[in-house]
């Protein structure tokens, strides 16, 4: 019972850090810039390693089995973190790309590509 409390303490651990690096992120792809990218990708990794890194120096002060507490944070973190990352990439369901058909009007810019990729 005890590692099964210790496990649950930290997939709630790794979900809460996971949440704000997903924040972070949603945060850095608003800004639109690869240095707000590149900066965001340093910050989620420090925060990973900061809340990993927290779990291992209390361990002496947890009432639980530290490894089952440092087991389940790690498993929430990676699986939310791919979690949040597809959620983040899922296109939304109202601006789905229509397939352009014969019947729409070509616009001058795409057919001059086209006329430019023939030769």
């Amino acid at each position: 019972m005890n590692f099964a409390v210790g496990v649950l303490v930290g997939l709630l651990w790794g979900a809460l850090i996971a949440f704000l690096t997903s924040r972070i992120n949603v945060a850095a792809i608003r800004k639109n810039s690869t240095k707000a990218l590149l900066l965001a990708n340093f910050c989620r990794t420090l925060i990973d390693i900061l809340g990993l890194g927290l779990v291992f120096l209390i361990r002496n002060r947890l009432p639980w089995r530290y490894e089952a507490v440092l087991m389940g944070t790690a498993v929430s973190l990676g699986l939310l973190t791919v979690y949040f990352a597809y959620s983040l990439s899922r296109p939304e369901k109202e601006q789905k790309l229509k397939p352009e058909t014969e019947d729409q009007p070509k616009s001058e810019d795409q057919s001059e590509e086209r006329d430019e990729c023939s030769d």
